[in-house]
């Protein structure tokens, strides 16, 4: 059930140590990872201000951010039109099990389909995460019959 405290709006330069603070704190729970804070702070920054790369929406409850999203977009041939990418998920630990995210998965889904030539919502989810799988299957997200194949130059080899 979503909080009916929850409101969602586009994130804008306001954000930016919000942000950067969610998706340090999103690589260090799901994968262990540290970012550099350098790295993260200008691609946060190049995000915010460039919506045809993406778009990152916050969640806020009584005036405090309380969780994100972004969308990054990719354009699909076999259905001419493009899938809207849902990534750095992330809702502070004092607000989670209280419909943030599905707030967020409802505001974008409906921007999407009001938009037109969107023809679906994906997103990956690490696969040891299991209550975030559960929460994405609970809205209508089955996982899908792929394995994502990467080559990460972000990082020194």
């Amino acid at each position: 059930m979503i909080d009916p405290g929850i409101q969602i709006r586009p994130a804008g330069p306001a954000d930016l140590d919000t942000i950067i603070r969610f998706n340090t704190a999103l690589a260090a729970e799901t994968e262990a990872k540290s970012l550099d804070p350098v790295v993260i702070r200008e691609g946060v920054r190049q995000a915010l201000a460039d919506s045809a790369r993406c778009l990152y929406f916050v969640a806020e409850s009584q005036g405090t951010v309380c969780g994100q999203t972004m969308v990054t977009f990719e354009r699909s041939d076999w259905r001419n039109g493009f899938f809207w990418w849902i990534q750095s998920v992330y809702v502070d630990a004092r607000f989670r099990r209280r419909g943030v995210f599905q707030a967020l998965h409802a505001h974008i889904r409906n921007l999407a389909k009001a938009a037109g030539g969107v023809c679906g919502l994906r997103l990956y989810v690490h696969r040891e995460n299991h209550r975030a799988i559960q929460t994405y299957q609970r809205l209508a997200m089955p996982v899908a019959p792929y394995f994502l194949c990467e080559e990460d130059w972000s990082t020194p080899m």
